[in-house]
C-alpha cells in the first residue's frame, strides 16, 4: 500500500512539470549552397525567449505567439541538424530576452 501512495505522489509531482514546457517545433533545411539552416515555431499562445546555438556563436531572440523565427544559418558546410542546440521557455520566466529581437 506505501508503494501505492508513493507512485501517487511522485507521478501527481512529475506530471505537471512536463506539461510546463512550452510547445515549439524546430525545423531543419539545408540552403543551395550547403550550409545547414534551423527556424522556430512557437505553438502556444504566449511569448517565448529562445536561443539557437552553434560553435559557440549564440542567437538570442523572442518569439511572439503563433509565429516562426527566422532562418538561423550555420556559419560551416561541415555543420549539421546534430550540432545545433536550441532552448526556448516562457518570455515572463527570462525577462532579459525583451531586450532581443522579437520574431
Amino acid at each position: 500500500m506505501t508503494t501505492l501512495k508513493y507512485f501517487c505522489a511522485i507521478l501527481l509531482i512529475i506530471s505537471p512539470l512536463s506539461w510546463s514546457k512550452p510547445k515549439t517545433t524546430i525545423t531543419f533545411n539545408v540552403n543551395s549552397t550547403g550550409f545547414t539552416q534551423v527556424k522556430i515555431k512557437n505553438e502556444t499562445l504566449a511569448s517565448l525567449a529562445c536561443f539557437v546555438a552553434i560553435d559557440g556563436y549564440k542567437k538570442k531572440f523572442s518569439l511572439r505567439a503563433k509565429s516562426t523565427s527566422l532562418w538561423i544559418t550555420a556559419t560551416d558546410t561541415r555543420y549539421n541538424y546534430q550540432n545545433f542546440s536550441t532552448w526556448c521557455d516562457y518570455l515572463d520566466i527570462h525577462p532579459k530576452y525583451k531586450s532581443y529581437p522579437a520574431y
